[in-house]
Formats: C-alpha cells, sequence, structure tokens
C-alpha cells in the first residue's frame, strides 16, 4: 500500500510544471538542456520535481542555499534518471554542498594495527552507509557550464549512489533481468574499447 502511495505522489510531481523562475535556472546553469529532445526536457523537468520534494539540502561551511544550488544539483542528478524505471536514489535522503572545496578528517590504517588520522583536500564523497553525499558548489557550478570538457561532479558522485541501489558495489546499477545485465556488459565494454582507442589515437572524446 505504502509502494502505491508513493508511485502516485510520484506521478502527481511530475505532471506538475516546474515554476518558471526554477525551469528558467536550468536553461541558463546546463547547457545540455536545451540539446534534449522536447520529451526528454519533459521528464527531466517531472524527475526533478519528485528530487526537490524528496531529498533534503543542507548547507555547510557558510554556504546559504538557494533556489539555484538546489535545483542545479537536481537537474543533473536527474539526466542519470532519464529512460530508466527509477526510485530517486533510494539509499540518499542529504545532500550537503559546500561553497568549494573543503577538507575531509578521517583515521585510516597506516600499517599493521597502527591508524593514522589526517586530512583530505575533496570536491565531493558519497558512500553506500553514509545515506548522505557531500558537493563543493563551484564545482557543481563549473561542470554544469560545459557538458564537453570530460568533468562533471555531480554525475561522477550520483553514478556512485546508482551503483549502491544493488547493495554491491562493482560498478553496475540495479537492473532486472540476466538479460539486461548482460546487455549492460556488452555496451561498457565496447564503449570503453572505443574510449581507450581514442585515447590512443589521441582523439578528443567527452571523458577526461
Amino acid at each position: 500500500m505504502l509502494g502505491f502511495l508513493k508511485r502516485r505522489r510520484r506521478q502527481r510531481l511530475r505532471a506538475q510544471p516546474l515554476p518558471p523562475a526554477l525551469r528558467s535556472i536550468i536553461t541558463r546553469n546546463l547547457p545540455i538542456f536545451q540539446r534534449l529532445p522536447p520529451e526528454d526536457q519533459i521528464e527531466l523537468l517531472g524527475h526533478v520535481q519528485v528530487f526537490l520534494r524528496e531529498k533534503h539540502f543542507e548547507g555547510c561551511g557558510g554556504l546559504e542555499l538557494t533556489d539555484e544550488i538546489r535545483v542545479t544539483i537536481a537537474a543533473q542528478a536527474c539526466l542519470l534518471l532519464l529512460h530508466r524505471e527509477t526510485d530517486y536514489y533510494p539509499k540518499l535522503t542529504s545532500i550537503l554542498v559546500y561553497p568549494a572545496g573543503y577538507t575531509a578528517y578521517e583515521t585510516r590504517p597506516f600499517a599493521g594495527t597502527v591508524l593514522e588520522e589526517g586530512g583530505e583536500n575533496r570536491l565531493g564523497q558519497t558512500g553506500r552507509r553514509l545515506g548522505s553525499l557531500v558537493l563543493a558548489w563551484d564545482d557543481v557550478k563549473r561542470g554544469a557550464a560545459d557538458p564537453s570538457d570530460g568533468t562533471n561532479l555531480v554525475l561522477h558522485e550520483f553514478a556512485h549512489q546508482l551503483d549502491f541501489e544493488d547493495n554491491a558495489s562493482d560498478g553496475a546499477p540495479a537492473l532486472a533481468t540476466r538479460a539486461e545485465y548482460l546487455a549492460w556488459a556488452r555496451v561498457m565494454s565496447r564503449e570503453f574499447r572505443a574510449l581507450c582507442d581514442a585515447d590512443r589515437a589521441g582523439t578528443p572524446t567527452v571523458l577526461d
């Protein structure tokens, strides 16, 4: 029953038009949006409605959250949901946004039973058991502005979330059947070989 109600609520959200002010943020900050076919634009805007309703955003390091920040992140994250059944990153509840790169402090193994504590400069982070995702706003906006530079922080971190959906961090998304996994592996292998060939030949690609 709860699943049925959730699907109904999401259907209603997707059917609502995105407010013009929020849509203008997407068209301004994500040039790739204008390149999408009209039906994909409609699908993306519907996903953004659901994403904004279900995910909690929090500003960190003195950053004051704005609609521009929330919508720019949501639109990029929802690009990965086009043309697929989705539960909207079910393991993710919160998105923490810093104004720029930040330092994460952690304890990690050093040698044998010896541990070391230290800081590491980061632009983003997520994890299968964290329930949260961290982003640096300046890099979020920079990645959105140039879809051909081969670097996009939001797509990178949210691709990890797709990977976590089947509870195995193995690089494969959650798929319904063995045939779908075989097709996915076939396409990924082919495209990876093409990417390697292009790199060896010095041919520019959309990936760095």
